[in-house]
């Protein structure tokens, strides 16, 4: 191999080992059952695109207007023009269930087109949930194909926590079973003694020409956390300061199961 490309491959590979250089924007943790702010650091109060973690108020709608109906129904199915950029996993059937743990934007977008932008912001309304604006880009009209994606609805990181206790405490303004089946599809992990249930989100800010900026990608990790008899609520933001292959939701999950230890030891 010639010695300019040896060191080139070097340096790629030198460059994807490396950390991804990400400012966290916040971390907050709530007890859910006292509402007590247990640790908070950062802007908690800004708000910014909610991405994927909407798919946790969408569910809860989804289930309560019935257009849901269990984990695994209805199942729908791929069609041409559809969002495929997430891969093999978006370009086939899916059902609610798989819609949460990979994120597919299609099967939100037929959700949010069945319900309308008045039911959704009736729902977002009842919920807390930011600013509940489903107008999406300023005169294109598509509120209901992306207003959740670095668009017209906004959420601050205390918003987020607010929601995801009355998720927990069953205490949204929906029938009861709504929420347990919400919160039946979402993704676990094991840190310790803890049970990890949580979504990611991840989306990229709009310049002022409309194009996106890569390299300033918003992440989200949200969620709750139980151990026995005690649940906490919690919440990291983080916003890159250089374009990755990793997408910020992934980078955020990451940092913040790596950060449990130390952010709950004495607990």
């Amino acid at each position: 191999m010639p010695m300019h490309r040896f060191l080139l491959g070097l340096t790629l590979l030198a460059h994807w080992a490396a950390p991804v250089q990400a400012n966290t924007v916040c971390t907050l943790l709530m007890d859910a059952q006292t509402a007590t702010v247990l640790h908070e650091t950062g802007d908690c109060a800004s708000r910014v695109t909610p991405a994927s973690t909407f798919k946790l108020p969408l569910a809860v709608m989804a289930y309560d207007a019935g257009i849901l109906t269990t984990a695994q129904a209805p199942v729908m199915a791929f069609r041409p023009g559809d969002p495929d950029w997430g891969g093999e996993s978006w370009t086939r059937d899916t059902g609610p269930a798989d819609w949460m743990r990979h994120s597919v934007v299609w099967y939100s977008q037929r959700i949010t087109q069945a319900m309308g932008a008045e039911a959704l912001t009736r729902y977002a309304q009842g919920f807390g949930y930011g600013n509940s604006d489903f107008s999406g880009d300023a005169g294109f009209d598509n509120g209901l194909e992306r207003a959740w994606i670095a668009s017209s609805l906004q959420i601050s990181p205390r918003e987020q926590a607010a929601f995801l206790r009355a998720l927990v405490q069953d205490a949204l303004p929906v029938a009861p079973a709504a929420m347990a089946q919400a919160r039946s599809i979402v993704e676990t992990r094991q840190v310790g003694d803890w049970v990890m249930h949580g979504k990611t989100g991840s989306a990229y800010p709009r310049r002022a020409d409309r194009s996106f900026d890569y390299a300033r990608g918003w992440g989200w990790y949200v969620g709750w956390a139980q151990r026995g008899n005690t649940t906490l609520i919690f919440v990291r933001l983080r916003q890159a300061i250089e374009r990755s292959a990793t997408s910020g939701g992934v980078l955020a999950r990451d940092a913040l199961l790596a950060d449990w230890p130390a952010l709950v030891a004495g607990d």
